[in-house]
């Protein structure tokens, strides 16, 4: 029997967890672009929005808010 996957915080790799995007819409913009999606695309796609979504945070944070804005995934 094989093991199940642990699946808990982030893993060494800085992988988030949880998976904020949805699959088949990213594949299927890739395609209309004329491109394939590597097997890995969508992990390393998935790393960065949570990495922008955790700047934002910490942007909002400094600004004295709790509440996340669109001018806050903006970085110059």
């Amino acid at each position: 029997m094989a093991k199940a996957k642990g699946k808990g915080g982030k893993s060494g790799g800085g992988k988030p967890a949880e998976m904020f995007l949805v699959s088949s819409k990213v594949r299927g913009q890739i395609k209309a672009k004329g491109c394939n999606t590597a097997g890995d695309a969508l992990d390393g796609l998935n790393a960065y929005v949570a990495w922008l979504i955790d700047a934002a945070a910490k942007r909002a944070t400094a600004n004295g808010r709790k509440t996340v804005r669109a001018h806050d995934f903006i970085v110059m």
